[in-house]
């Protein structure tokens, strides 16, 4: 679900400054973004023509590498992860802020600051947040490959466990402990399970366990990358990102990559399966990206990012669309020109967070947005 941020931003898209995360990058080159928007960031809209949906647009953060921002159960709280020299964070790290942002100079930290995080959802109460982190294997900030042979990849790191820790930052407990990548994990709104994307069985697939970290059960099994899930409002079901190599020579590339503990982010397409992994049906096929999916409040529609609208030369931009569970319908929710991602709705449906390389002066800063959502 979500990787890091790093090259989130429409300049590199999901991968890492330096070294970000991948699960949740933005599937772009690593080129420098180019903003539609004026030098003064004050200055700059928030909205664009087009946007119908989003009222009294607010941007949150300021600077940096800034995403998966995910609601609490109350509506009130943000957990995100951001990469950010001015906070001290050079590798993705887990903070907290208000839904109107965060006082002070810095959002509070709840990850360790050691290794890369990624990931962070509220737990059941708002009390405990649960995310992945590389620090027991290695509390340095990991090193991520942007490309390998021209082509862009995203890392999917072998120390990467799931933690949960207090609003304080202090670690209570761990729940996973396999070798390979654990991480993703998003909570059911009826507080019941966990949803996570692991190697243990050798290809990137989904799993459920039970809130304690107990009852572990596979979901999917199809060769590819299933990742970034998340629950269904009535917790019976997950919308997610999958790749399906198709071909040999598909297949052989994506096993050496995992291999090198690497994916291709740059085919992707939406799907959704019940909880317990049947009824598997693939949503979208639009081809290019398709990626960071939710679902809409009644249930009935999917918000995700994509780039199969882009055309012609440069960077594609990436937009937020919405589409029916059943493939049809499908609408542009937002229209600047660089990069939106990882929007979710607040658990009341009225708001809409997202992440946005709108507004950033030019520079390659992906920042946290949120707005009032009408239909």
């Amino acid at each position: 679900m979500k990787y890091n941020l790093l090259l989130i931003m429409i300049l590199s898209f999901f991968a890492c400054q330096e070294s970000k995360t991948p699960a949740n990058e933005n599937p772009q080159t690593d080129e420098k973004a180019t903003a539609a928007a004026p030098t003064e960031w004050q200055e700059a809209t928030l909205t664009y023509a087009g946007e119908s949906n989003l009222k009294n647009v607010k941007q949150l953060t300021f600077g940096g590498d800034n995403a998966e921002a995910y609601f609490s159960f109350d509506n009130t709280q943000l957990v995100f992860q951001a990469s950010n020299s001015k906070w001290g964070a050079e590798c993705d790290q887990i903070y907290r802020m208000s839904v109107d942002g965060y006082e002070g100079e810095t959002a509070k930290l709840i990850s360790t600051g050691k290794g890369r995080t990624t990931c962070s959802y509220f737990m059941p109460g708002d009390k405990e947040i649960i995310y992945s982190s590389t620090h027991l294997g290695n509390e340095a900030c990991p090193v991520a490959p942007r490309s390998v042979n021209g082509k862009y990849v995203w890392p999917v790191f072998s120390d990467f466990d799931i933690f949960v820790a207090d609003l304080e930052g202090n670690i209570l407990r761990q729940l996973t402990d396999e070798p390979g990548y654990d991480a993703e994990p998003t909570v059911s709104p009826d507080g019941k399970k966990i949803v996570f994307t692991s190697t243990r069985s050798g290809d990137l697939e989904l799993y459920t366990m039970d809130i304690d970290g107990s009852n572990v059960k596979q979901i999917t099994s199809g060769l590819g990358y299933d990742g970034g899930a998340f629950f269904s409002p009535d917790s019976k079901q997950l919308v997610f990102r999958a790749s399906r190599p198709a071909t040999d020579s598909a297949v052989g590339v994506y096993k050496d990559f995992l291999a090198k503990d690497l994916v291709q982010p740059t085919n992707m397409e939406i799907y959704v399966c019940n909880a317990d992994g049947s009824d598997l049906k693939q949503v979208t096929d639009l081809g290019g990206a398709n990626w960071a999916p939710f679902f809409h409040p009644s249930g009935e529609k999917i918000i995700f990012s994509t780039n199969h609208h882009s055309t012609g030369q440069g960077r594609p931009k990436f937009n937020l669309f919405m589409i029916n569970v059943d493939g049809t319908g499908l609408t542009q929710i937002t229209h600047d020109g660089v990069f939106d991602a990882f929007p979710m709705f607040s658990p009341d449906g009225k708001k809409l967070v997202f992440s946005s390389n709108r507004n950033n002066g030019g520079t390659r800063d992906t920042n946290v947005f949120i707005a009032e959502w009408e239909d």
